[in-house]
This record gives C-alpha cells, sequence and structure tokens, in this order.
C-alpha cells in the first residue's frame, strides 16, 4: 500500500471514529448541559445578593440549596392548592390576572401550554394520523380540540402537528374525516416519533 493510499485509509477510520464518538458523545453532552442549565436556572431564582450575610443564612450560599427550596416551594404550593379555602384563593389570583388587559394574552397563553403537557385538562394526549397535503400523506399529530365551530368550520377538529428536532409546531382545522386515531401507540410514543424526525423507534 502506497503512503498516500495508507494516509486517506487512516483519515476515513479517524473520521468514522470520529463520528462514533459523536453519536456516543453529543446526546450524553446535550442531556447534560441541559439539566446543567436548568439547575443553574432555578438556584439562581434566588439572587445571593438576597441572602442574608448572618451566620443563620450561610447555607443558602451552598450550590444546589436554592434550587432544593424552590422544587420544595413548588411541591407546597401544589399542595396547598388542593385544599379548598388555600385553592379558592389561587383561584381568584387566577380569575384576576385573566382579566387584567394584556397581562391576560402572556398569563392564559402560557397556562394553557402546561396544562396541555402536565396539567389535568392535557391536550397532547390523543395521537392521530391526518391528512393535509394530500390524500395518501399522513402527518403524526394530536388533538387539541375536537369542535371547531366557533370558527365557522363545522365537522372540523383542530389537530396539531409538531415539528422535527424543534419545540414547535402547527395546528391545522382538518375535517374529521381526514383524520385517524391512533390506539396502539402512547402520547409520549408519538412525539417522541415526531420530534425525532421518526429516527426512534415505537
Amino acid at each position: 500500500m502506497s503512503p498516500k493510499l495508507r494516509l486517506k485509509v487512516i483519515a476515513s477510520r479517524l473520521l468514522r471514529y470520529f463520528f462514533q464518538g459523536l453519536l456516543i458523545l453529543a446526546p450524553i453532552g446535550i442531556t447534560a448541559l441541559t439539566l446543567y442549565w436548568a439547575f443553574v436556572t432555578i438556584d439562581n431564582i434566588i439572587p445571593r445578593e438576597m441572602i442574608p450575610t448572618d451566620a443563620a443564612f450561610n447555607f443558602l450560599t451552598f450550590k444546589g440549596v436554592r434550587f432544593v427550596l424552590v422544587l420544595l416551594f413548588v411541591v407546597v404550593v401544589g399542595y396547598l392548592s388542593s385544599s379548598f379555602i388555600i385553592g379558592r384563593i389561587f383561584d381568584l389570583f387566577d380569575r384576576l390576572l385573566e382579566r387584567t388587559p394584556f397581562i391576560k394574552y402572556i398569563y392564559s397563553s402560557i397556562k394553557d401550554v402546561f396544562d396541555a403537557f402536565v396539567g389535568e385538562k392535557k391536550k397532547f394526549d390523543h395521537p392521530v394520523l391526518v391528512q393535509i397535503y394530500g390524500v395518501d400523506v399522513w402527518e403524526l399529530g394530536f388533538i387539541t380540540q375536537t369542535d371547531v365551530r366557533n370558527f365557522g368550520l363545522e365537522g372540523y377538529m383542530a389537530v396539531y402537528v409538531p415539528h422535527a428536532y424543534a419545540i414547535t409546531g402547527k395546528v391545522f382545522m382538518v375535517p374529521q374525516e381526514r383524520v385517524k386515531t391512533l390506539e396502539n401507540i402512547s402520547a409520549g410514543e408519538a412525539m417522541k416519533f415526531a420530534v425525532s424526525g421518526g429516527v426512534t423507534n415505537i
């Protein structure tokens, strides 16, 4: 084997090993960075400058303590909201925000998104196949509204179609006969398949 050909073989192997290593390390690294970003963001919700410097509160300056406190605070708020009296107070505050000009648009939109994913009124739990661009072409989506007659469309439903490798998507108003419910696939599996661009096995 000539030196030039041997150099090409070595370069080809090195490139292959590089991509193999990238396939292993990239998902691990991105996951670790995402978790680290979430940890740092939550941990810094309480700025160190606001923490008293006397000995009684010195423990709050340690890394991770504020992260745990924020999580505990969220859990306590969730627990208190389940009680009758405190729950009514939260409901009053919720209605106040939903009626405040300008703020209501931001608040209600964010609230609806969280309700859709983790609330009691989950929206992305009905995976379907939907025909949008052609009779023989199917998109993977989720039913968000089974009745959209308020938009002047009788016999239509709203279907959310997520984009691959993104957290975005589009909502389509589709005739009911062009929507096929998926019974043997969970919502989590369908979302994972759609976001991964179809490369994830179900």
